[in-house]
C-alpha cells in the first residue's frame, strides 16, 4: 500500500518550513482507495512570493485546521504505507519536522517518483513534475497546489509500475541499505560511480550545469556520500538541487584547500557559506614628508602599489605599527597611530625618542625606519612548498615569491628542477588573497617550509 503525497509550503528552509496544504492519495497499486486533502493554517504569515506561486495567501489559511488538528488524520491514513513523492526528501523532511515539533514521531518508508522515473524512463532532459508529465502526456491541473501536483503523481506512479522491470527497481529502492535511495532526485548513480577515493575538490551542478556547490576532501567520494547521509536543512536543500558532480584532483589537502578557495571566489556557490565575503585587506607603506622624516602608515592594499605587510583589518595594521614602535624606538604620531595630535607625549609613549618635537636627528630616527622596513621585508622570502602529487608519476608545488603566493601545479617526477623558473611551465596561477595567506600560514605552523624540489645544477 502507498500514499502519494505532495505539500505546499511558507518555503523558509525545513526547519521554519510551515505547511499551508497537504493532499494525501491512498493507493493499492491499481487504484485510490483513500484520499485526504486540506489547507493548513501555518500560523504564521504566507511570504507574498509563495502566495504568487501557489495562490495560497493569508485570509484562505485563516479558518484552516493547524498541523497539529490533522496530525491524527496524517498519522492513520499513512500508517503501514509507502510515503511516496516528487522529491520525496522534501515533502517527508517537512512533515517529519511538524510532527516532530509537536513532540511525535513520523517514520516510514519512501520512493521517490524522480528517482524511480530516472531509472524507469532514462533519457529525458528533465524530471521536474510537469515536464516529466509534459513528456510521457499525464494531464496536470491545479499546478504548485497540492491536490493537482499529487493527483499527478499518482498517474505518474501508476505509469511507472505497469512498465517493465518495475518491480525489482521498486524493492531495490526500498531497501534501507541500498545507497542509490539516499541519492539526491536528479543524480544519476553512474556519476557517483567514477568519483575516486583521493583527495582534491568537488562541484555540485543544477540541472542547468551551474555550480551551486564546492568542497574539498582529503576522501572525494566518502566525503560527497557525507552530504547525501546528512539530514540537516541545509544538506537536504542542497541535495534537492544537485544533478550532477565534477570534481579536481588535487594530490594533498594543502592544494585542495589552495584549489578550493579559488574555485568560491570564480563561482560564488549559492550554498556556499564560508570564504564568500570580499574580504577588504589593508597594508602597511612608508612615505617621506618634506622635511625628509620618513613615516609608516596604513590603508586599503587596493591603494597601494607595495605594500611592506599585508593584514585583514585597520585594527591589525595598528596592532603591528604599535609593535614596530616599541621594538626599532619610532614615534606613534609618525607611525599614523596618533596622526591628529601636535606630538606623541613622550611621558605616556616613552619609545620615542623626539622626532616629533624636533629633538632627534632626522637621519638617526630615518635609520631606524630602514630597519623596522628591512624586518617587514625579511618575511618576503621565496619558497616552494613540495607536496604529493596526483599520480606516483608526479609531484605537487605551491610557488611562493617574495612572500606572495603565485599558485600551485603539478611537475613530472623525472623532471630536473634547478631553479624556480624551472616551475614556470607547470604553474596554474593564482591570486594572492587574505584566505590563501591564512591557508599557507596555518600549514607553515605545523610544517617546516622547504624547498627540496631545488637541486644543484
Amino acid at each position: 500500500m502507498y500514499t502519494i503525497i505532495d505539500i505546499e509550503t511558507t518555503g523558509n528552509g525545513i526547519k521554519g518550513n510551515k505547511i499551508t496544504e497537504i493532499s494525501i492519495f491512498k493507493f493499492d497499486g491499481q487504484q485510490v482507495v483513500d484520499e485526504f486533502t486540506s489547507l493548513v493554517n501555518p500560523l504564521c504569515p504566507i511570504p507574498n512570493f509563495i502566495t504568487g506561486l501557489t495562490g495560497i495567501d493569508d485570509q484562505m489559511v485563516a479558518l484552516a485546521p493547524t498541523f497539529e488538528e490533522i496530525a491524527d488524520t496524517i498519522l492513520t491514513i499513512t500508517q503501514d504505507t509507502v510515503f511516496v513523492a516528487h522529491a520525496v526528501n522534501f515533502d517527508y523532511g517537512v512533515i517529519k519536522e511538524e510532527f516532530r515539533q509537536l513532540g511525535r514521531d513520523f517514520v516510514r518508508k519512501k520512493l521517490c517518483t524522480v528517482r524511480l522515473s530516472r531509472k524507469l524512463i532514462p533519457g529525458l532532459s528533465s524530471y521536474s513534475l510537469g515536464k516529466l508529465c509534459a513528456a510521457v502526456q499525464i494531464p496536470l491541473t491545479d499546478r504548485h497546489r497540492a491536490r493537482g501536483d499529487a493527483r499527478a503523481t499518482v498517474t505518474l506512479f501508476q505509469k511507472l509500475l505497469e512498465t517493465p522491470n518495475s518491480k525489482g527497481v521498486v524493492q531495490r529502492f526500498l531497501n534501507a541499505r541500498n545507497q542509490e535511495a539516499t541519492l539526491p532526485p536528479h543524480l544519476d548513480k553512474t556519476v557517483l560511480e567514477r568519483i575516486p577515493y583521493q583527495s582534491g575538490i568537488y562541484f555540485f551542478h543544477d540541472q542547468q550545469g551551474k555550480v551551486i556547490y564546492v568542497g574539498k576532501a582529503k576522501n572525494l567520494k566518502k566525503r560527497v556520500l557525507g552530504h547525501f547521509y546528512d539530514k540537516s536543512e541545509h544538506e537536504i536543500q542542497l541535495c534537492r538541487e544537485v544533478a550532477d558532480i565534477t570534481f579536481e584532483l588535487s594530490g594533498s589537502e594543502l592544494i585542495a584547500l589552495l584549489m578550493e578557495t579559488a574555485a568560491i571566489k570564480q563561482y560564488w556557490p549559492k550554498f556556499n557559506r564560508a570564504q564568500k565575503k570580499t574580504t577588504k585587506r589593508f597594508g602597511i607603506f612608508d612615505y617621506e614628508d618634506r622635511a625628509g622624516i620618513r613615516h609608516l602608515g596604513f590603508g586599503p592594499v587596493q591603494k597601494l602599489r607595495e605594500p611592506l605587510a599585508v593584514f585583514s583589518s585597520p585594527t591589525a595594521c595598528r596592532n603591528f605599527l604599535a609593535q614596530l614602535c616599541t621594538a626599532f624606538s619610532l614615534c606613534p604620531k609618525y607611525c599614523q597611530l596618533r596622526p591628529s595630535a601636535t606630538s606623541c607625549t613622550p611621558a605616556s609613549l616613552p619609545k620615542c625618542e623626539g622626532i616629533c618635537l624636533g629633538t632627534e636627528e632626522r637621519d638617526h630616527y630615518n635609520t631606524k625606519v630602514d630597519k623596522a622596513i628591512t624586518f617587514m621585508n625579511s618575511a618576503k622570502e621565496d619558497a616552494i612548498i613540495e607536496q604529493n602529487g596526483r599520480s606516483p608519476e608526479e609531484k605537487g608545488f605551491v610557488l611562493i615569491r617574495q612572500g606572495s603566493y603565485q599558485g600551485y601545479g603539478f611537475v613530472p617526477t623525472e623532471h630536473v628542477i634547478n631553479a624556480m623558473e624551472d616551475l614556470e611551465a607547470y604553474l596554474i596561477s593564482q591570486k594572492d588573497t587574505l584566505e590563501t595567506r591564512q591557508i599557507i600560514n596555518a600549514y607553515n605552523n605545523t610544517n617546516t617550509l622547504k624547498s627540496p624540489m631545488l637541486q644543484a645544477p
